[in-house]
């Protein structure tokens, strides 16, 4: 109404004033958007808003955030941070979840690369020429009982990495305090790590 037009800002209410914000944002013209949690402190209708706008926004947008289903109602492109890499996925969240590597099949990937990148220099700097094919090494009690619980180990990881990433899924999960969200992102980076070179150390001892 002309009443509300005229009102000071200072009067208008936290949704109103994030209404009056987008507004602003909005009317003046732009071909990039960089957003860092524009769902924070947003009420439904403010929030339904801001979706649609960012929808029919025709330029370039950039945005981080916690809320799993505005990422899936606005993303196309996901940017991941995962396992020390960056990599780049079709879609929102949820599409996210579908696309991602397999974390055993990573793990694997990574221990054998490794593996053959050890052998490679170790081959490079050998100067002694082989004379003869060497016999098996030994293993110890201690290495062969670890080899004979390796695959034990490997199915309790990949179960708690399974457990931990259905648990940050969850569309509640980044509700949390920021504490406990970086508690939970740093055990899943510590479970893969352990994953990662229990493969390692399988690999070596039946080599």
């Amino acid at each position: 109404t002309p009443l509300q037009i005229q009102k000071p800002v200072k009067v208008l209410s936290g949704g109103e004033r994030n209404r009056l914000l987008l507004a602003r944002l909005f009317a003046q013209p732009s071909n990039l958007l960089v957003l860092d949690e524009p769902t924070n402190d947003l009420d439904a209708e403010t929030l339904e808003l801001l979706e649609e706008l960012l929808i029919e926004y025709k330029g370039t947008l950039m945005l981080i955030s916690h809320d799993r289903s505005f990422l899936n109602s606005v993303a196309t492109r996901s940017v991941v941070f995962e396992n020390g890499e960056i990599n780049e996925y079709a879609g929102g969240y949820d599409d996210w979840l579908v696309q991602r590597p397999d974390p055993k099949i990573a793990a694997e990937k990574k221990a054998k690369a490794s593996a053959a990148e050890k052998s490679t220099k170790k081959s490079e700097t050998s100067s002694a020429p082989t004379q003869e094919k060497p016999k098996p090494r030994k293993l110890s009690y201690k290495d062969q009982r670890d080899l004979e619980l390796m695959p034990q180990r490997i199915e309790e990881l990949e179960q708690q990495i399974a457990k931990l990433q259905d648990s940050m899924g969850a569309a509640d999960f980044y509700q949390k305090s920021q504490t406990d969200i970086n508690a939970a992102q740093d055990e899943l980076t510590k479970l893969e790590k352990d994953l990662e070179e229990t493969f390692t150390r399988w690999e070596a001892l039946e080599g």
